[in-house]
């Protein structure tokens, strides 16, 4: 009994103290039911961590006070990268700041302006727009092709075999009349046989062929095209020694090939057509056969225009008989027109301009001749729509271009 008592006594101090309930204690031989009160808290009152806190950083050595820098580095509490530079005395040493070498380069850099970088598709750009704004068409590369490419090309498309007077002819060996002639003379040989035919188809590229003991040469000289201010005692052929001939005016030129064309071989020049020995002025003179032919082919109907200076009175009578005309070699030779210039305080001589397309040996000495006038002197001054230049010297030449040929009806 005394324990029920204890118990009881137990049981209501729990329920006073808010610990256990009274309508929740058992009778007596069963066990009272114990509650927990409510617990509140908060985060100010915890300190919860998961994780031990990280370390503090170290402070970072005192180079200074460790002997390894200099007293005069500025640390301002900040680490610095060591300079490794040689002292006075030739010892290694290390320091905070760099150099006084390095920082005059680097002063030097920054105020030097940058160099810009050349981009040279741009600049090739801008070239080729400033040359054909300039109204140059920019010369196209040569194309680059394989041995395959150029056997296929050389199979496929080349040239076929030409006749031998033309090979002749575009060699320079003589226009295309005497290539024949030298042809039929038995002075061509074609593969070590002797050559009659002019016909004959040939390719200088495989084709062994000699004229006159020379041979021709595979690669063919560059059509060559000259005009010559033809001064008076030359002969427009070679060969004679009474005359010099006026392709020893062109020595100089011929000397100084090599230099000019490497590699190429010399032309053979000739020249277009003939004047006397004693007519001066415009003569072309070239390498090419199939040009001269067609300038010296009658059917060209090239004008050809001729200064006469006169021995003597000129009358109208004597201009109409010239241009009435008068018979050279069985045929009537008309001139195109006649004139009397006018005269000069400078040239006591009266002067004939004479415009001819025939072209016959000396056709215009022979108009003035039976005229019944005495030439003083005589000189040709234009062919077809090429004039002399004024300022070409006596025995001097120029080149002429693209478009002087195209004023001689001649389109290469």
């Amino acid at each position: 009994m005394a324990a029920l008592s204890s118990l009881h006594h137990i049981s209501t101090t729990l329920s006073l103290l808010g610990l256990a309930k009274p309508s929740l204690l058992a009778p007596p031989f069963r066990r009272p039911f114990r509650g927990l009160p409510p617990i509140t808290s908060s985060s100010l009152e915890f300190n919860i961590t998961f994780a031990p806190p990280s370390p503090k950083p170290k402070p970072p050595p005192n180079l200074i006070s460790d002997g390894v820098l200099d007293s005069d580095s500025p640390q301002n509490g900040q680490f610095f990268i060591p300079w490794i530079v040689r002292g006075e005395d030739g010892n290694l040493k290390l320091q905070a700041h760099p150099p006084d070498h390095f920082m005059k380069a680097l002063a030097e850099a920054k105020t030097q302006k940058p160099k810009k970088k050349v981009d040279k598709a741009a600049k090739k750009k801008k070239e080729i727009s400033a040359v054909g704004n300039a109204g140059i068409e920019p010369p196209a590369p040569p194309p680059k092709l394989s041995k395959a490419a150029r056997r296929f090309y050389n199979e496929h498309f080349r040239e076929p075999p030409q006749r031998l007077s033309k090979v002749l002819a575009a060699a320079g060996v003589a226009s295309r009349r005497g290539s024949e002639e030298l042809i039929f003379n038995g002075k061509v040989t074609v593969n070590g046989t002797v050559c009659n035919a002019p016909q004959t188809r040939v390719d200088p590229g495989k084709d062994i062929i000699y004229v006159n003991g020379n041979r021709l040469p595979k690669k063919l000289p560059p059509k060559v095209y000259l005009a010559l201010n033809k001064p008076k005692g030359y002969i427009c052929s070679s060969g004679e020694k009474e005359f010099r001939s006026v392709l020893d005016l062109f020595e100089d030129y011929l000397k100084a090939w090599d230099k000019i064309n490497p590699g190429s071989p010399k032309p053979r020049l000739f020249t277009v057509g003939r004047l006397d020995v004693a007519t001066t002025g415009l003569i072309i003179v070239t390498n090419d056969g199939d040009f001269a032919q067609k300038l010296s082919h009658p059917s060209s109907n090239l004008t050809k225009e001729y200064i006469a200076t006169i021995d003597g009175e000129v009358r109208k009578r004597h201009l109409i008989a010239i241009s009435e005309g008068t018979e050279i070699e069985g045929v009537l030779c008309v001139p195109d027109s006649v004139e009397l210039l006018p005269t000069q305080p400078d040239l006591s001589r009266p002067r004939i301009r004479i415009v001819v397309h025939e072209g016959r040996n000396h056709e215009v000495r022979e108009l003035v001749k039976n005229a019944g006038l005495e030439i003083h002197s005589l000189k040709r001054v234009r062919i077809g729509g090429f004039r002399l230049p004024a300022d070409l010297g006596i025995g001097k030449h120029i080149e002429l271009k693209q478009s002087d040929l195209r004023t001689m009806g001649w389109k290469s």
